[in-house]
């Protein structure tokens, strides 16, 4: 890939662009920034390209990693671009972009060298490994650049907890764009396994995918479960060459933990959380069929334990520990957690804080804003968010508690409340929506809830859907079905 290009190009700079779409042309990519001793910014290709070239813009990349699959939206992500650029077109020609785009440099497969005889480089614990841009409040990308000791430590522990070794087979569903490929691509990588990339028809119905391939590491979101499941392609011992099945990115129902555990009876299931800001995951919790769904709040699976050698601490509005049963904000420290965002002091003291005036503890923590509930043994529980607080006619409700008693009263684990309509912060109502079934009765359901829930809680109605709005990284896309009820 280019390395000697990609160190002198790059020399001004700490990052390079990967602008490619699951291909071996993206794996390639981040190995060849990374062997140059960069870090690397994956754009994705899906994202309207304004988002992209702003992404772009704020990395200050002057080089661009671009696979051929994406050639015909290349034009759309230079039209604008602010800085002068490479453009590295690996398995691609060029054309008449030099042409149409003189003011930056395009450099062809045959153009590269098949070897430039760069020795491996020195980099620093401290060097970015990649920088991903996940939403802000502001509705600008914010940057969370992760170092090399951040991801270093995840890998290394990730690959003990779970025995890795050369003869394992990993499944690679996610978008470079999103934290959790950074699993997939680097444990297995790191001992040498085999990466097994989903194609694009698979990714919601991976189950062929599977079974054809003979995995034996999984890693995908739960909606994952609930999409095969509405599909009837979850059976018993469906999976039997999986190890290890492990989901992030999202709330876990104790139903999905279920019939997942029955389609991969010889793999170990375990919900795993954590933002970007802490490198992939940082808590898990292993599924047991006899005690698990005990253990369940609301029909959702805890998050579970901190990983051995990071902190937690469940903080209330004071920055006081919240005690135990206590819901309280969860903040995170260790070596996997980043020291600020990307260009930007204002936002990183807000979100990286010391909760002690101790001199001798000087660990910063990052204020996730996620609440969680601990108990005595020290196990986490997801509440919610404390940036989406839900107020309905002023109680402070949890719509958590309201999905479950839904999916008790219809059957389905695929349930989905929202507030409505929404004034000044506070909500007149609730209103869900269902999927995964062939009918509903509406008011059977909400007659249900009476029975369970203060009226302030009881859906205003129930929508029935052929199946839930996903995003790009295949989690719930709660904001679409916002609109669906604006429209």
């Amino acid at each position: 890939m280019a390395r000697g290009i990609l160190s002198y190009e790059c020399e001004s700079n700490p990052l390079a662009a990967v602008f490619a779409y699951r291909s071996l042309t993206a794996y390639a990519g981040v190995l060849g920034i990374l062997a140059a001793g960069k870090g690397y910014v994956p754009l994705n290709p899906r994202f309207p390209v304004e988002r992209s070239r702003r992404m772009l813009q704020l990395s200050g990349c002057r080089v661009v990693v671009a696979g051929k699959e994406v050639l015909a939206r290349l034009p759309e992500l230079l039209n604008g671009a602010e800085n002068k650029l490479t453009v590295l077109l690996p398995d691609g020609d060029e054309g008449t972009l030099p042409e149409e785009y003189p003011q930056h440099r395009f450099v062809s497969g045959a153009e590269m060298p098949a070897g430039d005889g760069l020795s491996e480089p020195i980099v620093a614990a401290d060097a970015i490994a990649y920088l991903l841009f996940t939403s802000g409040s502001t509705g600008l990308p914010k940057g969370v650049p992760i170092q090399q000791s951040n991801v270093c430590s995840y890998v290394d522990y990730t690959c003990q907890r779970y025995a890795v070794t050369e003869a394992d087979r990993f499944s690679q569903e996610f978008d470079q764009t999103f934290d959790l490929s950074v699993h997939d691509m680097f444990v297995c990588w790191e001992r040498g396994a085999s990466l097994f990339c989903i194609p694009e028809r698979s990714v919601m119905a991976p189950a062929k995918f599977i079974r054809d391939n003979a995995l034996t590491m999984w890693f995908s979101v739960p909606s994952v479960i609930g999409a095969l499941a509405r599909l009837r392609l979850l059976s018993a011992n469906c999976f039997p060459s999986l190890r290890y099945s492990l989901f992030c990115g999202e709330p876990l129902p104790a139903k999905y933990a279920e019939a997942w555990q029955e389609a991969a009876p010889g793999s170990v299931v375990e919900n795993l959380y954590g933002p970007t800001e802490a490198t992939i995951a940082i808590t898990n919790y292993r599924w047991d069929k006899a005690r698990s769904p005990g253990e369940c709040v609301n029909g959702i699976v805890p998050i579970g334990w901190i990983f051995e050698g990071q902190s937690a601490r469940a903080i209330t509005p004071e920055l006081k520990a919240a005690t135990a049963g206590e819901a309280g904000e969860l903040c995170l420290s260790g070596s996997q957690v980043t020291r600020g965002y990307w260009n930007d002091g204002e936002r990183s003291k807000t979100q990286f804080v010391r909760l002690t005036d101790d001199p001798e503890d000087a660990r910063h923590w990052y204020r996730t804003g996620d609440l969680v509930r601990q108990d005595e043994r020290g196990c986490l529980f997801y509440v919610g968010r404390t940036d989406h607080q839900v107020k309905i006619r002023g109680h402070r409700v949890e719509l958590q508690e309201i999905e479950e008693v839904i999916r008790k009263a219809c059957g389905s684990a695929q349930v989905v409340s929202v507030p409505w309509p929404v004034r000044n912060g506070s909500g007149d109502g609730v209103v869900a929506f269902v999927s995964g079934l062939e009918s509903l009765d509406q008011g059977q359901v909400m007659e249900y809830c009476s029975d369970f829930l203060p009226d302030y809680m009881v859906p205003k109605r129930i929508y029935l859907l052929g199946e839930m709005p996903l995003n790009v990284n295949g989690k719930i896309d709660r904001q679409k079905l916002v609109q669906l009820l604006e429209g």
